[in-house]
């Protein structure tokens, strides 16, 4: 065999080891967009796929100086929230659009501060990472809740709250 065979045979074999292996790698699916719609059931994670999913999801805030209780800061960009369609439930509590919804807001407060006064951050579709924004205003620590709220709602509409830890990375 001459040496330019055995390199091609050797090309080839890897190239075929890489095309077995290559599904094995891509295995987890990627789901496209679905529009936010009518009578949809639903759920939601803030920081998605971070570190600590499986945990109460912490949103990093940046308040410099000495922290005073009730004071607020900016989140740390890179940050997000996302929302994922469900089947019907059997047993879990989860969010439904109702008859009309065709967004769903994210509304964050906080045990040491009211934060409703921010903008909601809006949803239109589902399994698509929405940037938290970095102008809002957040607690410097402690628990909160984001709430994820069909809009318009109905009488049938129903949120999907999900706890979160603030927590300041500026001390």
């Amino acid at each position: 065999m001459t040496a330019r065979l055995r390199a091609l045979s050797t090309t080839v074999a890897a190239l075929a080891f890489a095309g077995l292996a290559a599904p094995a790698a891509s295995a987890a699916p990627i789901q496209d967009p679905i529009a936010v719609g009518p009578n949809m059931y639903f759920t939601a994670a803030v920081n998605p796929g971070s570190p600590t999913s499986g945990t109460t999801p912490t949103i990093e805030v940046v308040c410099p100086g000495p922290v005073a209780l009730g004071q607020t800061g900016h989140p740390v960009s890179g940050q997000y929230l996302e929302a994922y369609t469900v089947l019907p439930p059997t047993s879990t509590a989860v969010g439904f659009t109702g008859s009309a919804a065709d967004q769903i807001d994210a509304l964050f407060t906080g045990t040491s501060v009211a934060t409703t006064a921010n903008p909601p951050v809006v949803i239109t579709s589902f399994f698509v990472k929405v940037p938290i924004p970095t102008s809002l205003n957040l607690p410097c620590g402690g628990s909160g809740i984001v709430s994820f709220v069909p809009i318009p709602t109905s009488s049938t509409a129903r949120g999907y709250p999900v706890k979160v830890q603030y927590l300041n990375i500026a001390v």
